[in-house]
């Protein structure tokens, strides 16, 4: 592994100074990154002191550097995992060639937009969630939005490096429309639907990093199988930090679930609300809806796009490498449940157009087992309410099912029926203004706001009461 300059302007460990072309290239491009991060990044906390994380190295255990920081002053680095030796690609029709160290010239375009896609996720996420700082539930939790927050900008930072050191003129164009695109933006919105979505309360946030966070870990897990390496070494270090964002959210929607439900102990007839906290029903409801959202981002079931990037060894299936000993996916098939004539049929596809609905349904099964974990907690809390997962057809935009009336247990009904009962399964306006009422910032250390239960230790060692966010010093 090479060693680390943290002091450099733009730690790395890709040998930047022996690049003097790309060092230029990217130092022009960072003071456009800090315009926007200035812009649109955490609103009013930018001269605070943070106690964030920074990425020194690729090294297991010994990665991260602690310390307090003002976010634009964040040392935001490029870093790959290290290389493995004689890596050979693991899928589709390339499978046991050498890895690639430059893109293939049959498959740069679509690299490229592989690429792009990828990194417009990083900044749009965070012009998502920029204003939650305001309402924070407190310090530790205001802390944790803003390590999400700067390790986002890094990622997109590992993905602009891609561009511009592999693509050449196209890559720095598209690393320039990465900063001029907007989350939510009329004209230049963000490319993925889910990105542009608002997120404007803290439960909102928690759904957020827990489910669609997760769909970056998946997506990166496909990605790190890649046959061009240098994206499979900066997914593989993406996922170290990855982990944390889902901690957030997984700890997150575990606290108000707790205190939901000891609120509604409290309550003479069983109403959380009632007590100012927020139901274990009304938090299902923004369960329903992210997951429901987020499971749209993998794609089509069936999808041709889907089968030509594994054959081209572009992006594997999830631990392609690790849990597959077949890696050609040909003659193999994948059985579905399809709409045809109107009616739900099983149908047997081609396993390589089926990679979509194959990472969609690993996404599930880990999402599943934060389910559990989350009713644990309410049996500790004495509850007799459970969460529940909808049914992968339920609320969908894309893919086989978009725009079809499914209940959550995954029944097909009439629109009428469909219409009459949403607002028993997803957040109506009055759900969204009542959490909303909610959100009041908490600034005192270790003070948690009445609708969420505190963590059980704090960050790095700290106890939960440690100073986690410094006020500008007058």
């Amino acid at each position: 592994m090479a060693d680390i300059d943290y002091q450099s302007r733009i730690p790395n460990n890709v040998n930047l100074d022996s690049d003097k072309k790309l060092q230029r290239a990217l130092e022009k491009w960072q003071p456009a990154y800090l315009d926007w991060w200035n812009q649109m990044g955490p609103d009013s906390f930018q001269t605070h002191d943070v106690y964030l994380r920074t990425a020194v190295s690729t090294e297991p255990g010994g990665w991260a550097h602690f310390g307090y920081v003002k976010m634009p002053e964040y040392r935001w680095g490029i870093f790959l995992d290290d290389a493995e030796t004689d890596r050979r690609i693991p899928c589709g029709d390339h499978a046991g060639d050498p890895v690639w160290q430059e893109v293939p010239g049959e498959y740069r375009n679509v690299l490229r937009r592989i690429i792009v896609t990828q990194a417009d996720t990083e900044p749009a996420s965070v012009e998502q969630q920029r204003w939650l700082g305001m309402t924070a539930p407190s310090t530790y939790d205001m802390r944790n939005l803003f390590q999400v927050n700067v390790e986002e900008g890094r990622h997109l930072w590992a993905m602009v490096y891609l561009l511009h050191a592999h693509f050449g003129k196209d890559g720095r164009d598209e690393a320039d429309d990465l900063l001029a695109r907007r989350s939510g933006d009329a004209d230049k919105p963000r490319i993925l639907d889910a990105f542009n979505q608002p997120c404007p309360d803290w439960l909102t946030f928690f759904c957020f990093t827990c489910f669609t966070d997760r769909d970056g870990k998946y997506q990166l897990g496909a990605l790190a199988e890649s046959g061009f390496d240098p994206l499979s070494r900066t997914c593989r270090f993406m996922l170290t930090e990855e982990a944390h964002h889902l901690f957030v959210g997984e700890m997150g929607v575990e606290r108000v679930l707790r205190r939901g439900a000891q609120l509604a102990k409290l309550d003479k007839n069983g109403d959380a609300r009632a007590q100012g906290g927020i139901p274990v029903s009304m938090t299902q409801k923004w369960i329903t809806y992210w997951f429901s959202y987020s499971i749209d981002l993998f794609g089509s079931e069936i999808s041709t796009n889907a089968a030509d990037f594994f054959a081209a060894g572009l992006k594997g299936r999830w631990a392609e490498a690790k849990e597959f000993d077949e890696h050609s996916a040909l003659n193999q098939w994948h059985r579905m449940t399809v709409m045809e004539g109107g009616k739900l049929t099983e149908k047997d596809v081609p396993l390589r157009n089926a990679m979509n609905e194959l990472l969609r349904n690993a996404y599930i099964k880990d999402t599943e087992r934060v389910v559990r974990r989350w009713n644990q907690a309410l049996e500790e809390e004495g509850s007799t309410e459970r969460i529940t997962l909808p049914s992968n057809r339920f609320f969908r935009r894309q893919g086989i099912y978009a725009n079809l009336p499914f209940t959550p247990e995954g029944e097909l009904v009439t629109q009428a029926e469909f219409d009459a009962r949403r607002n028993s399964w997803l957040p109506t306006d009055a759900d969204r203004a009542y959490v909303a009422s909610l959100m009041h910032r908490v600034n005192e250390p270790g003070k948690m706001a009445h609708w969420i239960a505190a963590p059980r230790k704090g960050i790095h060692g700290n106890p939960v009461d440690f100073e986690y966010v410094r006020p500008p010093q007058a």
